[in-house]
């Protein structure tokens, strides 16, 4: 799916199958990514604040530069994720699978990080 640059604020994609979905740029602020299934998503750029993402897959996802403030990612899979330059304030990613992921240069600042796997994850 191509959706880069879309308008998805407030959108309720509960359980949706965004598998290498294209959403680079995309404005999701507040949408509801509950179990959403991102595999190999390319989110460069996106805004997810106040998003909620609580048990999402992101196995290898790309967040270049993404903006994750405040946004839930309670027992979200970012295993290999590139979360390079991501803005990740005051986003709860308590017991999320963060394995192998690219945290260089992000920003996580107030996050909470409780029971999150962070192993092998690059800063």
């Amino acid at each position: 799916a191509n959706l880069r640059c879309a308008d998805l604020r407030g959108a309720d994609l509960r359980g949706a199958k965004l598998i290498d979905a294209k959403m680079s740029d995309a404005k999701m602020r507040d949408a509801n990514l509950n179990q959403a299934d991102l595999t190999g998503a390319t989110l460069n750029g996106a805004k997810l604040i106040d998003a909620n993402l609580t048990g999402a897959k992101l196995i290898g996802a790309r967040m270049i530069g993404a903006n994750l403030s405040c946004a839930t990612l309670t027992d979200a899979d970012l295993t290999g994720a590139k979360l390079t330059g991501a803005k990740l304030t005051h986003t709860k990613l308590t017991g999320a699978d963060l394995t192998g992921a690219n945290l260089t240069g992000a920003n996580l600042r107030g996050a909470d990080l409780t029971d999150a796997d962070l192993t092998d994850a690059v800063e």
